[in-house]
């Protein structure tokens, strides 16, 4: 892409997804090229099945921030620094599943599902697969934390891009960590508490998913602080949006569409704004409802039904569409005061248009 096309039209997200896909695919083809051993084969092969799969939303924002914050050169190092985002996101995910004890990723079975029965069809004993899946689960994101980290540092960039973005780079890794602890430690309390589910969504998806990304982006282009103070106005709320968007999805979505099952959030008694604000407004007979069933590791869809009845009487449904729709309009306002080129701004838009309203 030219700094002439990139003034006067948004980027092509298409475009974006296909050269981080691109580096990605280098990355992982050098890493096969010369493995340890067959194990580490599995491994990488896991990798690609889950990072193929993905709508690359943090690094498309961070090339997004970067073209915010006044893109210039050529960009091949920069997308390779925005595609070690995909390989932090999928340590985060495999993680994620194994605490979570999940079935399915994206339509496909989790990591530690897939790992099991690589195992079992390899001649492993059986009574062994779920620990062995489990296990070899853990060794995948822990491998995919540690190549994220080195396609960072050999992406090209040069001193002062690496010692503008580290810092940041650390930043999200730290709070992703705290996100992910807090609604480790909330799940499974049924409460009315929506300001610590807020908490949890704010370090775990909005700073994570959205601020971040366009800071490093925004970083790697040289940007003065009033641009990253922009990318915090605009990611911020867009963050929270798309989170509780996640979490109506996890409850009312389509399966065939999500790749998730609608049963995980309430099975494990995920500790979500929706529940909360239903924990907040149930009747005496609904409050009994939701302490019977949320949480249940055996409920089942006539039960989950019992649920979503409870959610959508209570308002809590409609409350979060309406959280949902005053964050988007926080972030159009966020954009339209920020000092991005306007093709980037216009860009952005368009992106947190679909991040807002996606159905998957």
């Amino acid at each position: 892409m030219t700094d002439t096309l990139a003034q006067t039209a948004p980027p092509d997200l298409t475009s974006l997804r296909q050269q981080v896909d691109a580096a990605l695919t280098g990355f992982l083809h050098a890493k096969a090229e010369d493995p340890p051993g067959v194990e580490v084969l599995h491994l990488t092969d896991t990798l690609r099945t889950l990072l193929f799969g993905g709508k690359r939303l943090r690094s498309v924002l961070c090339l997004y921030g970067w073209h915010a914050g006044g893109a210039s050169g050529e960009p091949t190092a920069v997308v390779r620094a925005a595609a070690s985002l995909e390989l932090f996101q999928a340590f985060a995910l495999v993680h994620d599943d194994v605490m979570d004890n999940s079935d399915l990723r994206r339509g496909t079975p989790s990591a530690h599902r897939a790992l099991a029965t690589a195992y079992t069809t390899d001649g492993g004993p059986q009574e062994r697969a779920q620990a062995y899946g489990l296990g070899a689960a853990v060794l995948l994101g822990d491998l995919a934390l540690v190549w994220s980290s080195e396609l960072l540092h050999t992406a090209g960039l040069d001193p002062g891009q690496l010692a503008r973005v580290l810092p940041l780079v650390h930043a999200m890794r730290n709070e992703v960590m705290y996100g992910q602890l807090l609604d480790l430690r909330s799940t499974g309390r049924l409460s009315g508490d929506v300001d610590t589910a807020l908490h949890v969504i704010r370090y775990k998806t909005a700073k994570y998913t959205v601020e971040r990304p366009l800071h490093i982006g925004a970083a790697l282009a040289g940007a003065a602080p009033s641009v990253l103070d922009a990318c915090t106005a605009f990611g911020i709320p867009l963050g929270e949006a798309f989170q509780l968007r996640d979490d109506l999805l996890g409850v009312f979505g389509d399966p065939a569409r999500t790749g998730k099952p609608v049963l995980d959030d309430l099975r494990e008694g995920k500790a979500t704004v929706l529940m909360a604000l239903a924990v907040q407004r149930a009747t005496p007979a609904q409050s009994g409802t939701l302490h019977r069933l949320v949480g249940r590791s055996d409920l089942t869809g006539e039960q989950a039904a019992e649920i979503r009845e409870v959610l959508e009487a209570t308002g809590a449904r409609q409350a979060v569409e309406e959280m949902i729709s005053a964050r988007y309009d926080a972030a159009r306002t966020a954009l339209d005061r920020a000092p991005f080129p306007a093709a980037a701004a216009l860009g952005l838009r368009r992106l947190a248009e679909a991040a807002t309203a996606r159905q998957r």
